[in-house]
């Protein structure tokens, strides 16, 4: 069974950085494409960046290019987001999801689309 786990969020103060982690299981890792997406109480989910396994190339959401980095770690089936200068808007459930397809994560379809996908972990961003 495939599975997506999320770790590494918490409480940060704004200005602040953390590291979040997506570890997969149960799947051919490098034949996907992961993807970090978040959603605020009250707002529709946004897509921030993913990264295709096959061949290393990333994409991101223009908005939080150059804040927000991914990456992997194929030895350990984990997929990154570094996420630096936070702000009190990046406070959200922050998840990611795979599929073999680019642009179904690229382009953000709907979760019933995707392969799998994670509960989340909470990114809180406030003084």
């Amino acid at each position: 069974e495939a599975r997506l786990v999320e770790s590494g969020g918490g409480l940060v103060q704004p200005g602040g950085s953390l590291r979040l982690s997506c570890a997969a299981s149960g799947l051919a890792f490098d034949k996907y494409t992961i993807g970090w997406f978040r959603q605020a109480p009250g707002k529709e989910r946004e897509g921030i960046a993913s990264i295709d396994l096959k061949t290393g190339r990333t994409y991101y959401v223009d908005s939080l290019r150059g804040r927000f980095t991914i990456s992997s770690d194929n030895a350990k089936n984990t997929v990154y987001l570094q996420m630096n200068s936070l702000k009190p808007e990046d406070t959200a459930n922050y998840y990611c999801a795979a599929d073999p397809e680019l642009d179904k994560i690229r382009l953000g379809a709907p979760l019933n689309a995707l392969y799998v996908r994670g509960q989340g972990t909470l990114v809180t961003v406030s003084s």
